[in-house]
Parts: C-alpha cells; sequence; structure tokens
C-alpha cells in the first residue's frame, strides 16, 4: 500500500456543520477507526454532519455499512447528515448496491 492510500480521517468543526474529511482506503481493518473518529459526533445534532469522500479511493461492504449506520442514527436523533464530494467510481459502486437513493447528498462529485 503506498502513501497516498492509507486511510486517514479529519475532522473540522464549523458554526453550523462538522465536516468529516474521509481519505484512503475504508475497509474491515479500518472499521474501528472510522467509528472511533465519528461516534462522538453522531450525538451532536446541532450541527449538520458531512462526510467529505473527495480523497477516499476505495470503499468495501464494511465501510458502506459504517455509512449507514451514521445515516441511521442521524435520522434517529434528528440530526442533520450530508455526503459530498462521491468520487465517480465509489458512487457506481454506491449505485451499484442500491446505497445511493438512501445517502443523502449535495449533487456534488469529485
Amino acid at each position: 500500500m503506498n502513501q497516498m492510500d492509507k486511510f486517514k480521517v479529519t475532522t473540522e468543526n464549523k458554526e453550523t456543520e462538522c465536516v468529516v474529511y474521509i481519505s484512503g482506503e475504508l475497509d474491515l481493518s479500518m472499521a474501528g477507526e472510522m467509528r472511533s473518529a465519528v461516534e462522538p459526533l453522531i450525538e451532536q445534532t446541532e450541527r449538520t454532519l458531512i462526510l467529505n469522500l473527495k480523497e477516499l479511493s476505495y470503499i468495501d461492504s464494511t465501510g458502506i455499512g459504517i455509512i449507514l449506520s451514521i445515516l441511521k442514527a442521524r435520522t434517529a436523533n434528528e440530526g442533520p447528515f450530508l455526503v459530498e464530494e462521491i468520487p465517480v467510481k465509489i458512487k457506481r459502486l454506491f449505485d451499484m448496491t442500491g446505497v445511493s437513493k438512501f445517502i443523502p447528498t449535495n449533487g456534488q462529485f469529485a
């Protein structure tokens, strides 16, 4: 695995939103790190939680499951949630697996 593919999560808190930038490969081996980074933010419903996938190079079914579990928790807590800048190949995977219709986006694709 080269340095570009290394998984990384960075959080940026703004006044009305919290943006979580995900880069590299989100797979089973990185699931714990992803959950640890996002779980504290799920309850913070006063700001929109945004996942920015612009630098995401790969995602497997575990990663997709994490995104869907975030969506489910945010919906239950009535917290706004959005996924932005989805790379075309990741969007294609979301379409093929049928999850695109459940993931709220702003229509921007990386």
